[in-house]
């Protein structure tokens, strides 16, 4: 199980805005990784407009946020586009990221799948915060909370 404290897993994982990303480019910087089971599901519709919202406040705490699903990216851009999202969708088809952060498993009615789990990764490239089983109505803001004490 991934921990507080430990390196974070890296990945390698193409983007929304048609550039492929790494853990390293991020380096310097507070990373938000939000694992998601499906774009334009009720709940994941919440929880990305919640960061959209978000956002800039997010930025001013020296922090980036990417979502990551197992949807391809033609349905990442179509979510993108539809929410008019300001950050960046990374597609995981075959769910080898989402396994390294401990983000698959039992959903219980919904089956076995990507559990909506967030992590904030340090500027140094370690796990700083783990949130689990997050609701996607209020989670951000126990994000930017953590964000504003770690400073």
């Amino acid at each position: 199980m991934v921990a507080e404290g430990e390196k974070a897993p890296g990945f390698e994982l193409d983007g929304s805005d048609g550039k492929r990303h790494s853990l390293k480019e991020f380096v310097g910087r507070y990373l938000i990784i939000y694992f998601y089971p499906r774009d334009n599901t009720p709940g994941c519709t919440i929880e990305a407009r919640e960061y959209n919202k978000h956002i800039g406040e997010i930025r001013k705490l020296d922090a980036d946020v990417v979502g990551v699903s197992n949807d391809d990216l033609k349905s990442h851009g179509k979510f993108k586009d539809k929410l008019d999202l300001e950050f960046t969708l990374l597609s995981d088809p075959k769910s080898e990221t989402i396994k390294a952060y401990d983000s698959w498993g039992d959903r219980g009615i919904f089956g076995v799948g990507t559990i909506r789990n967030t992590f904030i990764v340090d500027k140094r490239g370690k796990i700083a915060k783990v949130f689990r089983k997050v609701s996607p109505d209020a989670h951000v803001k126990e994000v930017i909370s953590f964000l504003q004490n770690a400073k």
